[in-house]
């Protein structure tokens, strides 16, 4: 399917956006189900769904940096293509944060009796809110674009 408008763009990218929300619910869940199997961690299948998700995450990040290209150089919006340079940029923190917590997750539950793996819990749960934050911003301001 050729996307020859830039409302057919913008929809396409929106939709990756959404399938970007479902892909961490699943990574969470995953590594919620992980804990659970400690403390003789199920390891093998833990890396397998890391993988998986990581295919996932690379899939739409490169649609959403193909539709950022093609929106600064088909459509002449350097704007909107901008949005989605920042977001991506976001986007990325925000896995490596997730990635953060779910490995001080793993250290608090290992290790109860030891305070600092919930004070490091807390600080990335901060950082990923305010990532979060700083997202819907983006694509606030990217919405508000389109709408010119």
């Amino acid at each position: 399917m050729v996307m020859t408008d830039l409302k057919d763009i913008i929809q396409r990218f929106y939709r990756l956006q959404s399938e970007r929300i479902e892909t961490y619910q699943l990574f969470e869940e995953g590594h919620e189900a992980y804990l659970r199997t400690g403390p003789h961690y199920d390891f093998d299948h833990y890396k397998q769904l890391v993988h998986e998700i990581t295919q996932a995450f690379c899939g739409i990040s490169k649609e959403v940096l193909g539709i950022k290209e093609r929106l600064h150089h088909e459509f002449d919006r350097p704007d909107l293509s901008e949005h989605l340079e920042k977001l991506q940029n976001k986007e990325k923190q925000k896995l490596e944060l997730t990635a953060m917590l779910q490995l001080a997750r793993q250290q608090a539950q290992d290790h109860p009796e030891e305070d600092e793996h919930q004070e490091r819990i807390q600080e990335v749960k901060q950082k990923i809110i305010k990532i979060k934050e700083d997202l819907s911003e983006i694509m606030q301001d990217f919405k508000f674009d389109c709408e010119e």
